[in-house]
């Protein structure tokens, strides 16, 4: 079971960025209401995508199997179809601006995505993915050559986090940080098969999560483990109910849970967007007028807070790249 990961790289400076954030919210009446807001994509303009490698049918696919969730929401998404040619828009690793929001490879092992608008951050960077415009920032390893099976669920919940979806596993109002088998059976005896990964021990007893994924082929540390599977009560998620349909819900093997059925299993069928998917989508992406209101005053509250903030602190530095980041989104979600 190889699960998906961003490289280690990439999340220390998601993490260094975000505890910049944090510290800014909280000395910046009104910007800790927004933080959630960062993330999303401007809900009426089209979010474009690209391509780095892969043939036009395959491009192609991918889009038909993101429509699931365009159909759900205000969100555009647009790939760049040309119609005179049926070829689709395509990003280079020579680039020095950016081609598109969400840059798509399918070159790398394993599969990933920046969360929303974390594509476009260029403080996040490292090696070949991050936010800059030569770095991919939505991977699907091994497409080009062939689809895996379940691949358009795959899509789905890639292009989700790319549209600022979390695990669902995460959810703090979830049961999976009490479902989840985190430490060994006691007495487990490390154990391995042939291909090297930790296994039941000649007594019965299990390793436990931590145990399990510090083996092939994923060989994390406890810390990996914990930022990919533990609840998330990041400022910058916005949690709704818990959804056992969700095709962000990660699919595991029974021995990963402490009871059979669990609460924490999911019930949906891991290829289509649930309607509580649907309504996530709706949340961040809505079609009405109304709700564009509520989020443009948010982002001009929140604006107009760091802009009095730079004022009655003279001599504040601000060549940051996390508040420029941050002020280039209010000014754009201001002006939605």
């Amino acid at each position: 079971m190889e699960l998906e990961s961003l490289p280690d790289e990439v999340v220390a400076s998601v993490e260094v960025r975000d505890a910049w954030r944090h510290r800014a919210a909280e000395r910046t009446p009104g910007l800790e209401f927004v933080i959630s807001d960062l993330s999303r994509w401007h809900p009426f303009r089209p979010v474009s995508v690209a391509f780095l490698d892969g043939d036009t049918a395959l491009h192609a696919e991918i889009a038909g199997a993101t429509r699931q969730i365009t159909d759900a929401c205000g969100l555009v998404l647009d790939f760049g179809h040309d119609e005179s040619t049926g070829t689709y828009r395509r990003w280079t690793e020579a680039d020095r601006v950016h081609a598109a929001d969400i840059r798509v490879g399918f070159d790398l092992p394993g599969y990933f995505s920046l969360v929303g608008t974390d594509s476009k951050d260029t403080s996040i960077s490292g090696g070949r993915v991050g936010g800059m415009p030569h770095q991919r920032s939505l991977n699907l390893g091994g497409y080009a050559v062939s689809k895996p099976q379940g691949w358009e669920g795959t899509t789905r919940h890639e292009f989700l986090h790319a549209l600022a979806f979390h695990h669902a596993h995460q959810n703090l109002r979830g049961p999976c940080a009490d479902e989840f088998r985190w430490e060994d059976d006691e007495g487990y005896e490390p154990t391995t098969d042939e291909r090297g990964r930790f296994v039941t021990d000649a007594a019965g007893r299990l390793p436990g999560i931590y145990t399990y994924l510090a083996g092939p082929p994923n060989g994390w540390p406890r810390a990996k483990v914990d930022h990919n599977l533990r609840v998330n009560t990041s400022d910058d998620v916005t949690v709704g109910a818990f959804d056992p349909a969700s095709v962000m819900l990660y699919r595991f093997a029974a021995f990963f849970y402490k009871s059979d059925p669990s609460a924490c299993a999911p019930t949906g069928d891991g290829q289509d967007v649930s309607p509580g998917d649907e309504r996530g989508l709706e949340l961040l992406y809505p079609r009405d007028e109304e709700a564009a209101a509520e989020l443009r005053e948010r982002a001009s509250t929140a604006l107009s807070a760091m802009v009095r903030e730079d004022s009655a602190e003279s001599g504040r530095p601000d060549g940051s790249p996390y508040r420029r980041q941050v002020v280039e989104r209010l000014t754009e979600l201001a002006e939605a």
